[in-house]
């Protein structure tokens, strides 16, 4: 018997109304009595021609307008879970060829280097000859980057390549490899100014060790230009991070003495209103977010083993948070708490944040809207920007 697809599972999956998953199935989709998949509007040629062997997209054949729908459908869902219900506005998309960091894989085997994503729910590295979803400053580097490895990469080992679009160019740190000689020493400063690259960073098992970086490697944050630590976190890209932060802003208003919590470099800290106060764990952030903002009252804290308390927070207006992914359950508590008249909680998981939501909303916080943001295309990774007010 036929069925119609009608919503898409959080790892990707069409489902039915009686509960069968099927993969690439897409809401208006039928699937046939044989189980094949007649496409319905919302199901689109997929660009890739690695698709869907890459684990680097999971939904490709997805519409602009089908993935916004599930961009914000996961965000209700998971409010929904707890008996949440809110505005949750039209998701915010990347377009595509636009996340300017990622992570790669690399091996050499065979008298060749392979370089690109995993393959889905493998440790297989599909070797990367196109990409849409990588800034092409990124992907321009693949190529070249295999015949460099090919020199210091140990044969049938695996290494990682990650990718940062700074300032100054792309910033590049090089994992499990090995640069013995003079000879492997020069290779990679040519390559550096061959291809004039912000950074080079090299880490052979002891920690990222930069090798080459001509300038500070900086990244512009608000207007301001933030020095870039090896490894550190930026959004993934410059229209998710506007669209982020405009969310924040709008949620937070003109509060006099806002605080950011989880600031990172500073992503938010440096856009807000009044005079901002700011805590990381990450002591480079930190400092880096010092020298660029001699205005932000930085704290050096650790939030997981020390969140600011009621008393603490009652000294501000309002309160940012963009935690990792498992949320930031007894900071959100100490927030329940406390006096704080408006919070922009930023996320990007959105079933911890609904159950820092709830968190919340027991304390008396009202769930004003949720933007959700799609800055990882055609991932099933969702983001988002709350408004909440006492």
């Amino acid at each position: 018997m036929s069925e119609p697809i009608v919503r898409i599972a959080a790892r990707g999956e069409g489902v039915t109304p009686s509960g069968r998953h099927v993969p690439f199935g897409v809401p208006g989709d039928v699937i046939a009595d044989d189980g094949a998949i007649v496409p319905g509007p919302g199901h689109q040629v997929p660009p890739c021609r690695h698709f869907p062997e890459c684990g680097g997209c999971q939904l490709q054949h997805l519409s602009d307008s089908s993935f916004a729908d599930y961009c914000a459908s996961r965000v209700a869902g998971a409010l929904a879970q707890h008996g949440i219900e809110t505005e949750v506005r039209p998701a915010l998309l990347s377009p595509p060829r636009s996340r300017r960091r990622a992570s790669l894989r690399a091996l050499k085997a065979g008298g060749r280097v392979l370089i690109g994503f995993n393959a889905h729910a493998s440790n297989r590295i599909v070797d990367m000859r196109e990409c849409y979803v990588l800034r092409p400053e990124l992907f321009e580097l693949v190529a070249p980057l295999r015949k460099l490895l090919g020199t210091i990469l140990p044969a049938k080992r695996t290494g990682e390549i990650q990718l940062t679009l700074a300032d100054q160019g792309v910033d590049v740190v090089l994992k499990g490899v090995t640069v013995d000689g003079l000879a492997a020493i020069e290779a990679l400063t040519e390559f550096c100014e061959r291809h004039r690259l912000a950074r080079l960073s090299i880490d052979e098992g002891y920690g990222a060790e930069p090798r080459f970086e001509p300038r500070p490697a900086t990244v512009t944050l608000a207007g301001r230009a933030v020095a870039l630590p090896v490894g550190a976190f930026l959004q993934a890209t410059v229209e998710g991070e506007r669209a982020l932060t405009d969310a924040v802003l709008e949620a937070v208003g003109e509060a006099e003495r806002p605080l950011d919590l989880f600031a990172g470099l500073g992503t938010f800290a440096l856009a807000l209103p009044g005079r901002a106060g700011a805590a990381e764990a990450s002591r480079e952030a930190v400092l880096a977010l010092k020298a660029a903002a001699p205005m932000v009252e930085v704290q050096h804290r650790d939030l997981y083993r020390r969140p600011f308390d009621a008393a603490e927070l009652a000294a501000h207006d309002a309160v940012v948070l963009d935690p990792p992914r498992a949320g930031a359950e007894q900071q959100v508590r100490a927030l329940a708490a406390s006096s704080v008249p408006q919070i922009a909680y930023v996320s990007c998981n959105p079933a911890t944040f609904a159950r820092d939501a709830r968190l919340l909303a027991d304390g008396g916080y009202r769930l004003l809207s949720v933007q959700p943001v799609g800055q990882f295309l055609w991932s099933t990774h969702v983001e988002l920007a709350a408004a909440f007010a006492r």
